[in-house]
């Protein structure tokens, strides 16, 4: 068993080549962290989420699971749904929005994943995680800035689009007719 500290939390370690029966091992040692894994052999093990973030995670499930119940088209799950990419990762998205077909896939990648940046988090590592969800299959993605009340808009094949002030955020692709008013999320 490997000791980590909260107060150095997030600790990065490097694991090359990551067996099934590792992974679920690491899993178990630390079932109170949120762990995820990099195509590079990162083992990334994060503190859970503060208050704040925690409501507003719950709060973006909640729209997107509306927009998701009313459209019938595809499952939504949270922050402690670990997927195993194509590139071997395992990563975990705040929100994410999948069809039924992909559902239950492994290795797979949600057509649709936001990132929700929270006080602990780095964006230049959210970025590189918006990235390789892209690099994986997603075909949207929305990295979410409570502080600066802004998000930025991934695609596939396209730079980053950065909305700052944002009030609303408009789907568009495998989400076209998802919206979602920030101001609930940014209230918190």
């Amino acid at each position: 068993m490997m000791v980590v500290e909260e107060a150095v939390m997030p600790a990065t370690l490097t694991i090359p080549d990551l067996t099934e029966a590792r992974w679920q091992e690491i899993c178990e040692e630390y079932s109170d962290y949120r762990i995820e894994y990099t195509s590079e052999g990162e083992l990334l093990i994060m503190a859970p989420t503060d208050m704040g973030t925690g409501a507003r995670n719950s709060r973006l499930n909640l729209l997107v699971l509306q927009w998701s119940d009313a459209s019938t088209n595809g499952v939504v799950t949270d922050s402690s749904t670990s997927f195993l990419l194509p590139s071997g990762a395992r990563r975990s998205p705040d929100v994410a929005w999948m069809t039924r077909a992909r559902f239950g896939k492994k290795p797979t990648c949600p057509e649709f994943v936001v990132e929700l940046m929270s006080p602990s988090d780095r964006r230049r590592k959210i970025h590189e995680k918006m990235l390789e969800w892209l690099a994986n299959g997603a075909e949207l993605g929305w990295m979410i800035d409570p502080q600066c009340q802004s998000v930025t808009i991934y695609r596939p094949g396209q730079e980053p689009e950065t909305i700052e002030d944002a009030k609303t955020i408009t789907g568009e692709g495998p989400v076209a007719g998802l919206e979602v008013d920030l101001q609930r999320v940014w209230e918190i």
